[in-house]
């Protein structure tokens, strides 16, 4: 929504330059500035120098690109901007996983025995720490609109970039189904969320899945 309303902005403002102005040569150069500043409207938030932002492809399990994530350091903390399409409408657990690597139809690193959509990328990061939740990879969930598109930056400071740049890099993943962050009162399970709940919030598969890596 921010770079649509910017990008709308821009072109209004290159429409009145073009009829304010008298001379053709002056139209051509106004023209070409606005141009410039639409593209650079589409930049997100606090990309101006590129120096140190990881731009992040995330792909489908058909390896079909449906958007871009941009991370960067923020004063220690990791800010995070997700843009993305074609997606099933409504909430859908995010997180940072804790291995560099989108492979479909792939094996648990853990747990080899398992196989399924971007299981190669692991569990959360710091997923043995503590119960989810409480992961320094747990991320606000991504609402996704009527249309399928979601746009959305977020914050957190449970780890840095640097931590997410290791050995093996790390997996930024979108699941299929809305994550409860293992919030289950008892009055709806007396004993509590159950060890998978704990463990993944119930987000479901994985359908999204990109790599930051160094």
């Amino acid at each position: 929504m921010r770079r649509t309303l910017t990008t709308t902005f821009l072109a209004v403002t290159a429409a009145v330059a073009l009829t304010a102005c008298t001379a053709s040569g002056q139209q051509d150069e106004e023209f070409i500035s606005a141009e410039e500043n639409t593209t650079s409207a589409r930049t997100p938030a606090g990309a101006d120098d590129g120096d140190d932002e990881i731009e992040v492809t995330l792909v489908d399990a058909e390896n079909k690109q449906v958007g871009t994530a941009w991370v960067e350091d923020d004063d220690g903390a990791v800010q995070v901007e997700v843009a993305a399409g074609g997606l099933p409408p409504g909430f859908h657990g995010f997180h940072f996983h804790t291995v560099g690597e989108c492979a479909a139809d792939s094996a648990d690193p853990t747990d080899p025995a398992k196989v399924g959509d971007f299981l190669s990328a692991g569990g959360h990061v710091g997923g043995d720490m503590s119960d989810h939740g409480a992961h320094p990879g747990d991320l606000p969930s991504l609402l996704v609109d009527s249309s399928g598109s979601v746009d959305v930056t977020v914050r957190t400071d449970g780890v840095t970039v640097e931590e997410l740049l290791d050995d093996d890099g790390t997996a930024l993943m979108i699941h299929a189904d809305r994550d409860n962050f293992a919030h289950v009162p008892e009055r709806y399970a007396p004993s509590g969320p159950d060890e998978q709940t704990l463990k993944t919030g119930d987000a479901g598969d994985r359908i999204v899945c990109g790599v930051l890596a160094q």
